[in-house]
């Protein structure tokens, strides 16, 4: 199971820390990622990072703002997101690809997390 948590409300600029702890299984060779969808759009990707945390991609509408890690010891996932923008409004949810692919495509992770609402005010 995963469980997302670490959303809330914050203004515009601020920032928050999303956290995906996993349970029931090891998921250190599984690569994660996150992501999000704002009301009446489509699911998007946003982050994510291979098993060895060596490997990460972002979206472009992210990049240089938010910040994919994990902690292995932990089986958590963390996603650290700067300069918030009213733009970033959604529910974000992480996921895993037990196959530790190097995919985008939601479509391609076979887990996923309940999702936390993040809500940036302008």
């Amino acid at each position: 199971q995963l469980q997302a948590s670490g959303g809330g409300l914050v203004q515009a600029g601020g920032f928050l820390r999303l956290s995906c702890a996993a349970s029931g299984r090891t998921f250190s060779s599984y690569t994660m990622a996150w992501f999000r969808q704002a009301p009446g759009k489509e699911r998007e990707f946003v982050a994510r990072i291979k098993w060895n945390g060596e490997l990460t991609s972002y979206a472009d509408s992210v990049k240089g703002r938010f910040t994919i890690s994990r902690d292995n010891a932990k089986n958590t996932v963390y996603l650290q997101m700067n300069s918030l923008k009213p733009e970033d409004t959604a529910v974000y949810y992480c996921a895993a690809d037990r196959w530790s692919r190097t995919s985008s495509n939601g479509y391609d992770y076979t887990q996923w997390g309940q999702g936390t609402q993040v809500t940036v005010s302008s």
